[in-house]
């Protein structure tokens, strides 16, 4: 199969450059960094080039997305992250409790700079949080549930934060928004194939085709039984019997009750997505 994936300078714009160089500089005043992943990518959504920037930072390390997250496969990666120096949660960013569980972990960890201000006599400042993370992984969305307000700008497709922001959440912290930031290029193209599909590169990058078989190769390889049950898949799982079956039941047909090949493949990749056909961890444990 041809190699459909476009130039890498259409997912790395201008403003994820831009981005780099002001994390870079803000750095310099920042007391935590909370990095958000999606858990169904525990690896391919984590961005080595942030992981270099903040390695001497207090580390938060937020694996977002539990609610579509095969939890029985997630504590491998937990525990190979805590034993890097992350303090981890495993959250819905929909969930409250969650968002207070978050809050909690950012004061706790950052007592002992608030004490050691104090015992400078130096005046107790909010202390300074760096949300990082790729596109689409929840960093607007967990401001807007911390701060309880749209302050930050949210959308279910990649690239929408373009600059960042200062927000004050309470009396013991503030928050710095970033815009997502890819790496500038991915060597492996399992791994672009991947965050395309949890939604987090440009849908125009990579081919609609590429993604159908990505996601029935994952399907077929990680969670087949789950995946023939939730299509009523009767016989193998071969392509053209998974196109079939999936066209005929939710009739995708067009014109002289063909099944839609297209129809399918829209279908199939918005459930993939939206977690209704299983819950699921995409990556391997290759760490």
């Amino acid at each position: 199969m041809a190699n459909t994936i476009k130039n890498t300078q259409n997912w790395f714009p201008g403003h994820m450059v831009k981005a780099l160089r002001e994390i870079k500089e803000r750095l310099k005043i920042v007391d935590i960094v909370v990095e958000l992943i999606d858990s169904r990518l525990p690896i391919s959504s984590k961005n080595p080039f942030l992981s270099q920037l903040i390695e001497n930072k207090i580390k938060i390390l937020v694996f977002t997305k539990k609610d579509l997250t095969d939890l029985n496969k997630i504590s491998y990666f937990e525990t190979y992250y805590k034993n890097q120096g992350y303090k981890t949660l495993i959250c819905d960013l929909n969930n409250p409790q969650d968002i207070k569980k978050i809050s909690s972990l950012i004061v706790e960890s950052g007592q002992p700079i608030r004490d050691k201000l104090k015992a400078k006599g130096m005046k107790i400042r909010p202390l300074r949080v760096m949300i990082v993370g790729i596109p689409n992984v929840g960093k607007s969305t967990l401001i807007n549930r911390l701060v309880n307000k749209k302050v930050s700008k949210v959308q279910n497709r990649p690239g929408q934060t373009v600059s960042q922001q200062f927000v004050r959440i309470n009396d013991k912290f503030d928050l710095i928004d970033t815009p997502g930031i890819l790496m500038p290029h991915y060597e492996d193209r399992e791994t672009m194939l991947h965050i395309s599909l949890i939604n987090s590169l440009k849908q125009d990058i990579i081919s609609k085709d590429d993604l159908f078989l990505e996601a029935i190769k994952v399907l077929t390889e990680k969670y087949p039984d789950e995946f023939r049950n939730f299509y009523s898949i009767v016989g193998d799982l071969s392509y053209e019997n998974i196109v079939s079956s999936i066209g005929n039941r939710r009739k995708l047909f067009e014109k002289e009750n063909n099944v839609s090949l297209e129809k399918v493949q829209d279908v199939l990749l918005k459930e993939f997505r939206d977690g209704t056909i299983c819950k699921m961890v995409i990556d391997d444990a290759r760490l």
